[in-house]
């Protein structure tokens, strides 16, 4: 994973807990669990880093709600 890739990551994190009003640790459990680290934002790091932070977060929320896991 680049240094840009992990940043934008470590970003959204962060952003998650703001918006779900909870721990970055706990979003980072969820989306590890739900495979979203590895299997959609670290893959689709080219397209995603140029959308905005809201469209990400909902986007990151309708794949846990999809595969029923909560942060």
């Amino acid at each position: 994973m680049s240094a840009d890739c992990f940043s934008f990551v470590v970003y959204m994190i962060h952003a998650c807990a703001d918006r779900w009003s909870v721990t970055p640790s706990r979003v980072y459990k969820a989306l590890k669990k739900s495979g979203c680290l590895y299997q959609y934002l670290v893959p689709g790091y080219d397209i995603l880093h140029t959308q905005s932070t809201n469209y990400v977060v909902r986007d990151i929320e309708e794949y846990l709600r999809q595969r029923k896991v909560t942060a």
